[in-house]
């Protein structure tokens, strides 16, 4: 199957694509977890082991999974020429310190003969006692001495990219289309750039209409990003979502894409926390009239309506303030919707599962979910409501704070009827 086909977030899913955790787990140092906005360390081994268990549990169920370092690979299979391009930007955007120092970088990559190894090292991040440096440089600038002398001791020349594992994030399928995301904090938008490159260069994607771009002046992340009908989207505003981004995607949407069927496009706004971080933290959809949901959002929710204009490159905004149930039922046509609240009734059961993304769910197809093992008290409500889940091992693969859902990017969907 090639190209793009998401027009719902239930509808049997047929192709998702997947990163399988590697080296940049170990390229971790607990000091600089914040910086890397990763919540703590964990065990590769077993989140590896954890991480196939839920890849072969989405094959089980008909589906192809691909995997985005091998996609990548492909293309640098395909032409030097487009493994030249990306790692012109790739040490670009690396935040290197020096000019000398990206020098013996980019030598360094190009020693790679293996194309998959060279896009594993990419995300792994590259420390000091990889390159084969010098003793002393022959310095040529200010920059390169006063940076050799300050980062002797750093361990890290090219920071990992841990948060790569949840790949939702750095770009999002709408309908046939895509949005290749500038996201929030620099030290993820490198992570779109992979998906940059394969859709200028793989031929399974080069033709997919491009509603947004990463060279864009405004984030957006992919976990707001939420495929409600064939003719309604939900996105959040939300503390890495920025409302101008909606509003150029939503022009696009309704004037600039020839065979867009979206009608309307619903802007959530929702706290600008890190409880709340994006919006299928929030809620996902689990079945035709049925969500889960996070128990601190329940209650009124100020949504927008955006719609086409009359006039060229016009779009309408409608405000409403509503529960989140009617909002749903309005936006979806779909009468009697049902939430249910991770950790049920239990105040403290919620909190310690929402905190492992007991909300995160991803449906395979109608009723039929992946949801983390550990959110048993969540799980046991889900399957009280006749929903049939596959359990992933999730020990160390919540530790990173993302769910079934911010592990998978929906490639294809067969259309709900």
């Amino acid at each position: 199957m090639t190209g793009i086909h998401v027009t719902s977030e239930i509808g049997n899913l047929r192709k998702v694509c997947v990163h399988r955790p590697g080296d940049e787990l170990l390229n971790l140092p607990p000091d600089s977890l914040d910086r890397l906005l990763f919540n703590d360390i964990p065990f590769l081994d077993v989140a590896q082991q954890e991480h196939d268990a839920f890849a072969d549990m989405l094959r089980s169920q008909g589906v192809e999974v691909v995997y985005l370092e091998n996609l990548v690979a492909e293309t640098f299979d395909m032409s030097p020429k487009f493994r030249a391009q990306f790692l012109d930007r790739y040490v670009a955007e690396a935040s290197i310190k020096g000019d000398q120092m990206a020098k013996e970088v980019r030598a360094y990559l190009d020693s790679f003969e293996d194309n998959l190894a060279l896009v594993k090292k990419t995300m792994a991040g590259i420390t000091r006692s990889e390159l084969d440096l010098p003793r002393t440089y022959p310095y040529t600038t200010l920059q390169d001495m006063v940076n050799e002398h300050f980062n002797r001791d750093s361990v890290l020349v090219v920071d990992p990219m841990p948060n790569l594992c949840f790949i939702r994030d750095p770009f999002a399928c709408i309908g046939e289309s895509v949005t290749v995301n500038r996201m929030h904090s620099p030290i993820r938008n490198r992570e779109s750039l992979y998906m940059e490159h394969l859709f200028s260069c793989h031929p399974d994607f080069v033709n997919t209409p491009q509603l947004l771009s990463r060279t864009d002046p405004y984030s957006i992340e992919g976990g707001d990003v939420l495929n409600l009908t064939r003719k309604s989207l939900a996105i959040g505003v939300s503390q890495r979502t920025e409302p101008a981004a909606i509003d150029h995607i939503a022009r696009n949407v309704f004037w600039n894409t020839e065979g867009s069927e979206i009608e309307r496009i619903f802007a959530f706004e929702i706290p600008p926390y890190s409880e709340f971080t994006h919006l299928d933290t929030v809620f996902t959809q689990i079945d035709v009239d049925k969500y889960t949901v996070h128990p601190a959002i329940l209650g009124s929710m100020r949504v927008y309506e955006m719609s086409k204009g009359s006039r060229p490159g016009e779009v309408r905004i409608k405000r409403h303030v509503d529960a989140l149930e009617r909002i749903l039922e309005y936006a979806t046509g779909v009468d009697g919707i049902k939430l249910i609240p991770c950790g049920g009734q239990d105040r403290l059961a919620s909190v310690r599962e929402q905190w492992n993304d007991g909300t995160n769910t991803l449906c395979i197809k109608p009723g039929t979910i992946c949801v983390y093992q550990r959110n048993k008290v969540t799980n046991d409500l889900l399957y009280k409501e006749g929903l049939e889940l596959l359990v992933v091992p999730s020990a160390e693969l919540s530790r990173g704070r993302g769910g079934p859902r911010c592990m998978s990017a929906a490639l294809q969907r067969a259309d709900v009827l």
